[in-house]
């Protein structure tokens, strides 16, 4: 028998002693970390409440996995770094999967494979999505203790070819894929909104690769706007977003729904005539200060002849040695104008991490079947492993650097972990390394989301 078990040819030897490497470790699994997921998810609800909108038609004499555990496994499985349904036919049969997944490591029923996963995928209709989406909010309104007076919604997509952007490449005949000149390839374009405080994802949602428009803008938030209200009553809200956003069916719901707003704004002939003077006297004030740069802020009524009203926007001008350089937004946020600016509107930057997050590290991009309504299903599973991910950061002790971690380097440290497990008669022993160095922390952790409670 032990002629048949595979091992590594060719490793040098060490002081004069071969090295014989063997796959016979027994019970062993080298994502140790994926049970402090079962915690964070049970206090969530994610597989429960996106189980819940799916209409399960199969017999349930032939079934085997409930559309909550195949979800549940799923998204351990990506917020692992195995974003594909192709790897669930090696983990169903992991021993730390299935002890996340609530089944015994040996004698318990082992996971889903690919093929069942695959059909998850196609099974919600578009109505199924859209309680999925909602239901997506008001997760992000429950994970809050308590009732913000205010927050900032940072919205995008934009045109860009940084790992922040959203921009999704596609290689196949997906529905939904247009061609952008921009990125000069078939693509989609998901809209994503972030709370910028916390970081924490209110919305993500599919849609072709082209601009969205101001009407397609204005009904997306409108039903995100509304359902936070519906949730919280009074709080406050303010959306952030680049010139794409600052459209006049955007702003006018907005305001009608007593929310803030401060938007990127293009140029045009008459906002750079209006700035003209700026230019001149910042390139002055930069020449007889003999300094590299110099910018001033300003502040004046505007109103294009699509807007039902005037409005106020901010210019920031910049004078370099390269020449002068003019910046536009539009608000109704009151404040003064470089405030405005740069503790404001520049902050929605950061918004730049939390899709690389989104993207890069839960492999969101992973848009590769054929019907959108199955890649919109897949985008809410990545949204899922993007909470477990954020809730295992925010478990780290309040003053670590683990707090400003990114996901993959929390991925890395506590969640590739060799664990051998053993299943006894009256309990499971989980052995992990004795040289692991963040012992420390991970208890700390391990503790953290068990007082949290479910």
């Amino acid at each position: 028998m032990n002629e048949t078990i595979p091992f590594l040819p060719g490793l040098s030897p060490v002081q004069g002693k071969e090295l014989r490497a063997r796959f016979d470790g027994g019970r062993l699994s080298s994502d140790g970390g994926v049970l402090l997921f079962p915690g964070i998810e049970r206090r969530l609800g994610i597989a429960g409440f996106l189980a819940s909108c799916l209409h399960d038609e199969r017999n349930p004499a032939s079934t085997t996995h409930t559309y909550a555990d195949m979800i549940r496994a799923r998204l351990f499985a990506i917020a692992c770094g195995y974003e594909d349904c192709d790897d669930l036919d090696a983990l169903r049969f992991d021993p730390a999967f299935k002890l996340a997944c609530g089944r015994l490591a040996e004698t318990g029923a082992d996971l889903m494979s690919q093929p069942t996963l695959s059909r998850l995928e196609n099974a919600p209709s578009w109505r199924q999505l859209g309680r999925m989406g909602l239901k997506m909010i008001d997760l992000f309104c429950a994970s809050f203790a308590r009732v913000p007076e205010r927050i900032v919604l940072d919205i995008k997509p934009a045109l860009g070819l940084d790992p922040g952007d959203t921009h999704d490449a596609v290689h196949g005949g997906q529905q939904l894929a247009l061609f952008n000149a921009h990125y000069d390839e078939y693509c989609f374009q998901p809209i994503h909104i972030f709370e910028a405080a916390t970081g924490k994802p209110v919305l993500s949602l599919l849609r072709p690769g082209k601009r969205p428009s101001g009407e397609e803008a204005a009904a997306i938030l409108k039903h995100v706007i509304s359902r936070i209200q519906h949730n919280w009553p009074r709080v406050k809200i303010t959306v952030r977003g680049d010139g794409h956003y600052g459209t006049p069916q955007v702003m006018d719901l907005l305001e009608d729904q007593g929310c803030g707003y401060i938007f990127g704004l293009p140029g045009n002939a008459r906002l750079n005539k209006i700035g003209h003077p700026w230019c001149e006297d910042v390139a002055v004030r930069r020449a007889r200060s003999r300094k590299d740069k110099v910018r001033r802020f300003f502040q004046t009524g505007y109103q294009a002849k699509s807007w039902s009203r005037e409005r106020s926007v901010i210019a920031r001008v910049e004078a370099t040695l390269k020449g002068s350089d003019i910046r536009f937004i539009v608000t109704n946020l009151p404040g003064t104008a470089r405030v405005l600016y740069e503790k404001i509107y520049c902050a929605r930057g950061r918004m730049e991490n939390m899709i690389k997050e989104h993207k890069l590290y839960t492999r969101s991009d992973r848009t590769s079947c054929h019907r959108w309504e199955a890649n919109q299903f897949r985008l809410f599973l990545h949204t899922g492993a993007y909470w477990l991910l954020h809730q295992l950061r925010q478990a780290t002790p309040r003053k670590s650097l683990w707090r400003k971690a990114t996901f993959e380097t929390l991925r890395r440290a506590f969640l590739k972990i060799a664990v051998r497990i053993e299943e006894l008669k009256s309990r499971v022993k989980i052995a992990l390394p004795s040289a692991y160095p963040y012992r420390k922390t991970m208890i700390s952790m391990a503790g953290c989301i068990a007082a949290q409670g479910p």
